[in-house]
């Protein structure tokens, strides 16, 4: 091939930043296992050492700070598991790891143990925000679980103290680490939570190794802290430190005087608060004080004395009596007026009737006088016709010797033709009445006649 189209070549630094590179951007994350070998420790507080298995070593590059988070020195044969920037030393092209986190070998198989459980937990609802029980904003008295002996017990007493001095705290004391603390720290939380004599319990211990911190990890401690009736803060290690009784407690503190600061009231910020309030309280009181006493005064000057109020309203009856009178005498004057305009107009319309009452006495003396008249002829004609009337009245022929013959059915009998033998007569006289029979025989008797 013609050099001309051969690649450019790059030096040996750029080699290895490219190398570098590639490393950092494609291996992190890992934990790598193996034994401490070569180990060094320089004056600076720097470790360096190889981690080695039977097959191949990795140079390794361990800093001061890393180095004082470890519960225990660094020795030589140390089987351990660590994780870092996994790259390339580029003044000398050498393959390293610069460690951030140290973990003896077994942890691995604690950390599968610990992602299995905190899966299993969560999927059962254990961590759900739901659940939590919000801190009492002034609590009565404070529950604190953890070991008599342990630091993070006084750093606790010594900020609710110094924050809360008039709450009292409890202690349900129990074992914090080593075989079987898991059970006894669950019945600690167990026994606060039956006797219900906190408002708020505390459970917590200082920093440590995972190892230290594994038995607020189990189950038994989890479980205690979800069935806790008391609200339950967790402050277990340091801020970077977290557990599962972190994630199942009502509120994580980062460390245990966090928790302490958390559960209990600031005594000083209190007060201030108080000051504060007693200030607004203050300004309000006086403020309503002087509204008060400006009300007060309006009113006083609108109270009167009641002869005041007294004469007031007499001079008011006695404007009011004269303005009656006034009216009245103004309404009589005017009404005067009226009629004596009313009256001068209808003696202009008035006619003169005197002629017309001397005609009318005349009709009326004439009407009484031919009515008079007309009374007296009209007796006298009913005089004669009385008298005509009584000549030719039945009762004056009766009385002349005539009578009158019915038969029995009430029939004037006008001819003697009519009677038959045996004919039941009724006659009537002048002062009297009679019934007789026919007895001389004239012609053929009638059937019908006969009673």
């Amino acid at each position: 091939m013609s050099e001309l189209f051969a690649p450019a070549a790059i030096s040996v630094s750029e080699l290895n930043a490219l190398a570098r590179s590639l490393l950092e951007d494609n291996l992190f994350g890992l934990w790598v296992a193996g034994e401490v070998s070569n180990l060094t420790r320089a004056a600076s507080g720097h470790y360096y050492f190889s981690l080695k298995d039977s097959r191949a070593q990795v140079r390794c590059a361990m800093f001061k700070g890393t180095a004082a988070k470890l519960a225990a020195p660094l020795k030589e044969g140390d089987h351990i598991e660590l994780t870092g920037k996994i790259s390339i030393y580029e003044a000398r092209g050498e393959f390293q790891i610069t460690v951030n986190e140290v973990r003896l070998k077994g942890l691995g198989q604690l950390y599968e143990a610990y992602e299995k459980l905190k899966a299993q937990l969560q999927a059962e609802g254990v961590f759900a925000a739901e659940r939590k029980k919000p801190l009492p904003a002034h609590p009565r008295t404070i529950g604190i679980v953890t070991s008599l002996a342990a630091a993070a017990l006084r750093d606790v007493v010594s900020t609710l103290k110094r924050r809360a001095p008039e709450i009292p705290v409890i202690v349900y004391p129990t074992a914090v680490q080593g075989a079987g603390s898991e059970f006894q720290i669950a019945q600690a939380i167990q026994t606060a939570s039956a006797r219900a004599e906190a408002d708020v319990l505390i459970v917590c211990r200082g920093g440590g190794s995972i190892e230290d911190l594994w038995a607020f990890n189990e189950e038994p401690v989890v479980r205690a802290i979800e069935a806790c009736e008391i609200p339950v803060v967790s402050g277990v290690g340091h801020e970077t430190d977290f557990t599962l009784a972190d994630f199942v407690a009502d509120v994580r503190a980062p460390t245990p005087t966090g928790a302490a600061e958390l559960v209990s009231p600031n005594r000083l910020e209190s007060l201030h608060k108080l000051a504060q309030a007693q200030c607004r309280l203050k300004t309000v009181l006086e403020q309503r004080y002087y509204d008060a006493s400006q009300r007060v005064d309006w009113f006083a000057r609108q109270i009167r004395h009641p002869q005041q109020k007294l004469n007031e309203q007499r001079n008011q009856l006695a404007a009011l009596q004269q303005s009656l009178r006034f009216s009245m005498q103004n309404n009589h004057r005017f009404n005067a007026q009226k009629l004596a305009r009313q009256q001068q107009n209808l003696a202009h319309l008035r006619p003169n009737v005197s002629s017309a009452e001397r005609n009318l006495l005349l009709l009326q003396a004439a009407l009484c006088q031919n009515w008079q008249n007309l009374f007296a002829n009209r007796q006298q004609r009913l005089e004669k016709q009385t008298a005509l009337l009584e000549a030719v009245s039945p009762q004056h022929i009766l009385e002349r010797g005539f009578s009158v013959v019915k038969n029995s059915r009430g029939q004037v009998i006008r001819s003697a033709n009519l009677l038959k033998q045996g004919q039941k007569l009724h006659i009537t006289f002048a002062d009297g009445e009679t019934d007789v029979r026919v007895t001389s025989e004239h012609k053929q008797p009638d059937l019908f006649d006969y009673s």
